[in-house]
């Protein structure tokens, strides 16, 4: 146990741990669901993984939210990565900034939760009908996420690959 503690890097604890607590939290308090786990190790996986799909809330629907109605404004995506090589603070303010766009996300997932519970009691939907609601969501978030990450992974190559060239063709 001791050593998957260790292995969390910062930006696990802030944007997928804490905040899947948090939910747990706050969830059990302001819902009928119990949400807290008993089992400590169970607890912290689930806590993670809850966090992780806030997160994802956070990335695939609050921030383009904010982005199209220009809450937030970002530097384009080569300007980013170009300056992260001269400036190591940009990675810790863009860390600082995730976290923030995730317990944002954080407390919309919190009402949408609270906003299902009581659409659900009044429709009477069945646990067993929830279940695959959710299982039905969670996929798709999940396989957004999958196509943005190879999104951001491909103009990564293509960057290094540019610039690779560019080097090359100044010699």
């Amino acid at each position: 146990m001791k050593e998957v503690i260790e292995k969390l890097s910062s930006y696990n604890l802030f944007n997928y741990l804490l905040p899947g607590i948090l939910f747990a939290a706050f969830g059990d308090y302001i819902t009928a669901y119990k949400i807290i786990q008993k089992d400590l190790l169970i607890g912290l996986f689930l806590y993670y993984f809850v966090g992780l799909v806030i997160s994802r809330i956070g990335s695939l629907i609050l921030e383009p939210i904010m982005r199209r109605v220009r809450f937030v404004t970002f530097a384009p995506y080569t300007d980013f990565v170009r300056a992260s090589q001269h400036d190591r603070k940009i990675d810790l303010f863009s860390e600082q900034n995730n976290m923030y766009r995730t317990l944002c996300a954080l407390f919309l997932s919190l009402g949408m939760l609270k906003f299902f519970e009581i659409i659900a009691d009044s429709i009477e939907v069945t646990p067993e009908f929830a279940t695959y609601i959710l299982l039905g969501l969670l996929f798709l978030l999940l396989a957004a996420s999958y196509r943005k990450q190879t999104g951001f992974i491909k103009k990564r190559v293509e960057l290094a690959n540019s610039s690779e060239h560019d080097a090359h063709v100044g010699q």
